[in-house]
């Protein structure tokens, strides 16, 4: 075996189990209670009704099923993105020509980005910042591209803001990108104007890149969130500079089977990208990308599944009834972040007697220096189906015994 597969085999190793597959091997020998009906709170997938408009546009785009989808998206469809992002975040331009492309869900593009803008043979590895907990993906992504993942712990002690100014000096001159997630998963905290500006001055100053996850941007209890590109350009910085987000319709819409996002930001670090994925991105399907212009254009959809998040939100916290100041509405996403004793323990009870799967928080966090796992202590829950459910969840949940 050569020394590049050996290097190649050893980074794949790093990754370690999937959360699901993880809550898979948890569960194994276990069995819910059959006398209730199961809730699947695990998976962060919305289960709304689909908007009025998506079987009728797929039906009159079937013929694009002819021909092969480009990997940067359609014009109409990329048009279509920089509108809304121009409307949503008050944005004086988008240039869809060159500071927007369709993704394939986020998912593939978040974990493609590290590999597009981190040089794995830099003289020092490069350092990839990531929130701790986190979306696993930003993990995968910096061990295969060839960085050094630092975790920013977020805690209940911090309000679980990731704490740039615990970083050190000279972890910051080795940073090549700094992945954020606003709002959160799994916690539900949002970073404000004055936390966006901070991190670009650190950027200049440290010369790396933003990756901003905001593909909960549409999903917030009060408050409606700013984005990175919102804050750069408010900020003075000419093409949104160092920055690229990505947001995706299968929260925005509850439309996660279509697999369809966005990546927009710096035309250079966009053009750097599009290179990577004329290789490897796979290309959203014609008469998909139809229905994502369509829902990118569209808000009617987007408030009443607003709605029903709120609601549902609401319905849990009036059931779930605990005193404890530890425990308040999340700021943003459709998770509830809530303490337990043991993560696993409670995972596994919740299965067993109330036929409820959660995740623990521990496999949605990595062990920093200190072998402290953040997320430890912790149960995910996605509230997904609606008030009604969300209100029957919280009463399970409060009823498990560990």
């Amino acid at each position: 075996m050569s020394q590049g597969e050996q290097l190649h085999q050893v980074r794949l190793q790093q990754l370690g189990a999937y959360p699901f597959e993880c809550l898979k091997t948890l569960f194994a020998g276990h069995t819910p209670h059959t006398n209730l009906t199961p809730i699947d709170a695990g998976a962060g997938e919305p289960r709304l009704p689909l908007p009025a408009f998506v079987a009728d546009t797929v039906a009159a785009n079937l013929n694009g099923l002819s021909k092969y989808p480009s990997t940067i998206g359609s014009p109409d469809l990329r048009q279509a993105i920089a509108d809304w992002l121009q409307r949503r975040y008050d944005l004086k331009h988008v240039d869809a020509a060159t500071q927007v492309l369709s993704a394939n869900g986020t998912r593939e593009a978040l974990f493609a980005i590290a590999h597009a803008l981190i040089n794995p043979e830099a003289a020092q590895k490069p350092n990839v910042l990531m929130p701790n907990p986190m979306y696993q993906i930003y993990l995968g992504a910096a061990l295969t591209a060839g960085g050094e993942p630092v975790f920013l712990p977020c805690t209940a002690a911090h309000g679980f803001a990731p704490d740039l100014e615990a970083v050190e000096p000279s972890i910051w001159r080795h940073t090549a990108l700094v992945y954020v997630c606003s709002p959160s998963n799994p916690t539900g905290w949002i970073a404000d104007a004055d936390y966006f500006t901070r991190l670009l001055e650190l950027a200049d100053e440290h010369d790396f890149y933003i990756v901003s996850d905001e593909c909960y941007s549409e999903i917030y209890w009060q408050h409606k969130p700013v984005g990175l590109l919102q804050v750069a350009e408010s900020s003075g910085r000419a093409g949104f500079s160092r920055c690229l987000v990505m947001n995706s319709l299968s929260k925005r819409s509850a439309l996660p089977g279509m697999r369809s996002g966005l990546i927009a930001g710096d035309a250079g670090l966009i053009k750097r990208f599009t290179k990577l994925r004329s290789y490897t991105g796979p290309g959203t399907p014609l008469p998909l990308q139809a229905v994502a212009a369509a829902a990118w254009s569209d808000e009617t959809h987007v408030r009443q599944h607003l709605e029903i998040y709120r609601a549902s939100l609401k319905a849990f916290f009036d059931c779930y009834d605990n005193a404890s100041e530890d425990i308040t509405i999340p700021a943003g996403s459709f998770f509830v972040w809530l303490p337990v004793a043991d993560d696993e323990a409670f995972a596994v009870a919740a299965f067993e007697q109330q036929a409820v799967t959660i995740l623990p928080g521990s496999y949605l966090a990595a062990e920093d220096a200190h072998g402290v796992n953040p997320g430890a202590g912790f149960i995910r829950a996605a509230l997904v189906d609606g008030p009604e459910c969300a209100a029957e969840l919280a009463r399970r949940l409060r009823a498990v015994r560990i």
